[in-house]
């Protein structure tokens, strides 16, 4: 395979240049953010955080991180913590499985390191939920160990560094950027130095209208050079994405609302929810398929009001319409099939684990 030099000749824009990682690091100094994850560098804070980080912004994530920290201070109060009350404190940041990974990582590093996070690369990336990014920004950033970092702005940052014009996201193109973020490291100082590149991805060098002008690497930048800082890196391919309508049926008995633990494989395992369908089709009336459903899932006999309320939800490449019915007239004995159900008052609903819709639901019935 060619040399990275050869397929990238601007792959020396930083490589042979200490001035440039000097400069980096002194604007790191003075413009980096005060994020709390930064002023206590134990591998714990710093792993919660990254997992946090993955596809959610940072702004998003500071409340999260606080009350996360307040309620799990140590691994091992995360290892002992019911599986419900870990989900119930991520609930809102989405992408559920993050929790889930932590919560099963936590018991892990019980079991085999007696609650203390590891520091070999080799033990940190077999933990549940940690790649190869994951276990490089922990190790760096915690204890200044030489690890890269490729992530979704250092991979803007790079490809303009390098003038890759073609799909930065191809196979080939990440062993580039993978092999060039390595070749950028200095020998110390790993840890600022990774954290200033996705600092400088995160504020100066952005998707559209990068702050060129302030950049500190300016002079070394190929992609400012040529003005091509709008076609740099290649956009990725258009999702398309997929129009669904689904339906909750809100159960009642004396005053209490059927809920469902979500089984592993749905879309939000381990949450609770309200028995939801999906509406096939366009039709003007699902009352009686719906009410046929009821009956066979759970064995209950009821009438299916009029459409309560809709809510207007996108998640991942889902776009949903999600009409919420009401039921009068209950019969028959629920079944549960092995699955988890109670009956629960609005205010008990409050303090389960739910799916972002599920929750905008339960907060109107606690506020009817």
């Amino acid at each position: 395979m060619p040399k990275l030099i050869d397929r990238f000749p601007h792959a020396n824009c930083i490589e042979q240049r200490s001035a440039a990682r000097r400069k980096l690091l002194n604007w790191f100094a003075a413009k980096q953010r005060d994020l709390p994850w930064r002023r206590n560098k134990s591998r714990y804070r710093i792993w919660v955080s990254e997992i946090m980080l993955q596809q959610t912004q940072v702004a998003t994530v500071i409340d999260y991180y606080h009350r996360f920290m307040k309620r799990f201070p140590s691994i091992k109060s995360l290892a002992y913590a019911d599986l419900d009350d870990v989900l119930k404190q991520w609930e809102g940041l989405g992408y559920y499985r993050r929790a889930r990974q932590m919560h099963a990582a936590a018991n892990a590093i019980m079991e085999s390191y007696g609650g203390r996070f590891p520091n070999n690369y080799e033990e940190v990336i077999r933990l549940p939920g940690i790649g190869r990014y994951t276990a490089g920004a922990i190790l760096s950033i915690a204890d200044d160990q030489r690890f890269p970092i490729l992530e979704g702005n250092t991979i803007r940052l790079y490809s303009r560094l390098l003038l890759m014009d073609s799909d930065p996201r191809s196979n080939e193109n990440q062993k580039s950027l993978w092999e060039f973020a390595e070749t950028i490291l200095p020998r110390k100082h790993t840890g600022d130095f990774n954290q200033a590149l996705m600092e400088l991805g995160a504020l100066v060098c952005t998707p559209t209208s990068p702050d060129c002008e302030h950049c500190p690497l300016q002079t070394h930048c190929p992609t400012f050079a040529q003005n091509k800082q709008s076609l740099i890196p290649a956009p990725s391919k258009k999702t398309n994405y997929l129009k669904t309508t689904e339906a909750v049926i809100l159960v009642t008995r004396n005053n209490r609302f059927l809920v469902r633990k979500c089984l592993p494989g749905e879309r939000w395992a381990g949450l609770w929810d309200f028995p939801r369908y999906s509406v096939e089709g366009n039709a003007t009336d699902p009352h009686h398929r719906l009410q046929q459903q009821l009956f066979e899932d759970y064995g209950l006999v009821t009438t299916i009001r009029t459409l309560n309320h809709r809510i207007r939800h996108a998640v991942t490449r889902f776009r949903i319409t999600l009409d919420c019915y009401e039921t009068t007239s209950l019969q028959g004995r629920l079944k549960t099939r092995g699955q988890e159900m109670r009956w629960l008052s609005p205010q008990q609903i409050h303090s389960m684990p739910m799916s972002i819709t599920g929750r905008k639901i339960a907060d109107r019935l606690l506020h009817s």
